[in-house]
């Protein structure tokens, strides 16, 4: 069974402050490193055979803080980068609400693209790695995209927060989740 640990980079200034990243590259704050050492803490008395993060400086942050104390071989996956929102990207919630309509801007990625995006990620982990336990570092956007595509209805609000974990089983020919948005692990959400 194969088996993926999902974990939400942690906190950059952006997210404290609301901002949109997408793919805007924005380094882990403070907070997001605690965040990281604290999901270290929790992953490191498991055995995991390998850690895959994106290109994106929060994601690698993470994973490089997480990876400290198991010393696993990394490999970088664009697959699963944040969601492209375009015009939207830096943008408060209140500015975003201000100037469009809905969740909707020019230059985002389709939600289309980013699904077929996680499943090509998703078929190259099961070709790679079958049966391996992998530490996989993305982004909210990414993650609730995996949920919804295996266990959320597809309408349903995602509130995830930065250093979760979320896990994905491969059983059966088929992705479950096994548990989502988990955050007992951190001493401060952030939020």
């Amino acid at each position: 069974m194969t088996q993926i640990c999902l974990i939400r980079h942690g906190q950059t200034d952006w997210n404290k402050a609301g901002r949109l990243q997408g793919q805007t590259d924005i380094p882990l704050n403070e907070a997001g490193r605690k965040q990281a050492w604290e999901c270290r803490d929790h992953l490191s008395g498991d055995d995991w055979d390998l850690m895959i993060t994106t290109s994106l400086n929060r994601a690698r942050e993470t994973g490089e803080i997480i990876n400290e104390k198991m010393n696993l071989p990394i490999e970088i996956m664009d697959e699963f980068m944040e969601r492209g929102f375009g015009e939207g990207e830096g943008l408060t919630r209140e500015e975003r609400r201000a100037s469009y309509e809905g969740f909707d801007f020019p230059g985002m990625e389709s939600e289309e693209d980013l699904n077929d995006r996680i499943m090509a990620g998703l078929s190259t982990i099961l070709q790679c790695y079958p049966g391996k336990r992998i530490l996989l570092v993305s982004h909210g956007g990414v993650i609730a995209a995996i949920l919804r595509l295996f266990h959320l209805d597809a309408q349903q609000e995602v509130k995830l927060f930065n250093g979760c974990i979320n896990h994905l089983h491969y059983l059966e020919d088929s992705w479950q989740v096994r548990g989502y948005n988990v955050i007992d692990h951190l001493s401060s959400t952030g939020a």
